[in-house]
């Protein structure tokens, strides 16, 4: 039994990295990335990402240009992939392993948001700070990804009142890592007591 929820978990790791893979291949363009193995590799990791596609209908998973459908499926083969390897290892599972499992699935997906909103604001920071043409390329960008980011925060932070945009930006930028830091230490607590529960 352990020997196929070992399989289990090596199949679901080696799909995770294919679908890393191919998420980070379409970020890129160029004559190498067509070709017989590029295909393959399409053929088997599209369809799942595909039906994650569809749900950024759904389901708040896109922000501008940047579709996150990736990570959600990605986390779920994630837990799924930690459900094989504990029932491998430990020979059972429980509902609070499981619950433990999801809670640090969800985690997973929202300190990325955190982390990726923290440097978001940190490079308009620094852009803001250097004086950078934000009308151009890289900055561009970064300017278009942070402005509703921003707009949000600070909807939440100053309640519409109206502030400076370097004020905005810092005590955003401040925010949302503390956020993340205290968030964090809760989360680790909270994951810990769920896989100790005993049912």
């Amino acid at each position: 039994m352990s020997f196929i929820f070992g399989l289990l978990g090596g199949v679901t790791g080696i799909y995770m990295f294919l679908i890393l893979i191919r998420v980070l291949m379409s970020w890129l363009q160029g004559p190498y990335l067509t070709g017989k193995p590029v295909q393959l590799l399409a053929r088997v990791t599209d369809p799942y990402l595909n039906w994650f596609s569809r749900l950024s209908g759904k389901l708040p998973l896109r922000l501008g240009m940047i579709d996150f459908s990736p990570i959600l499926g990605i986390g779920l083969l994630s837990v799924a992939n930690s459900v094989f390897n504990t029932i491998a290892t430990m020979g059972r599972i429980s509902v609070g392993i499981v619950l433990a499992l999801l809670a640090d699935m969800l985690w997973s997906v929202i300190s990325f948001g955190l982390s990726f909103t923290a440097v978001i604001l940190i490079l308009r920071l620094i852009a803001y700070w250097t004086n950078r043409n934000t009308f151009s390329g890289f900055w561009s960008i970064i300017d278009n990804i942070s402005k509703p980011i921003l707009h949000g925060i600070s909807r939440i932070l100053f309640n519409r009142r109206v502030v400076q945009y370097k004020t905005a930006l810092l005590v955003s930028t401040a925010a949302v890592i503390i956020v993340r830091l205290l968030a964090g230490s809760l989360a680790r607590v909270g994951i810990g007591l769920l896989a100790r529960l005993p049912f």
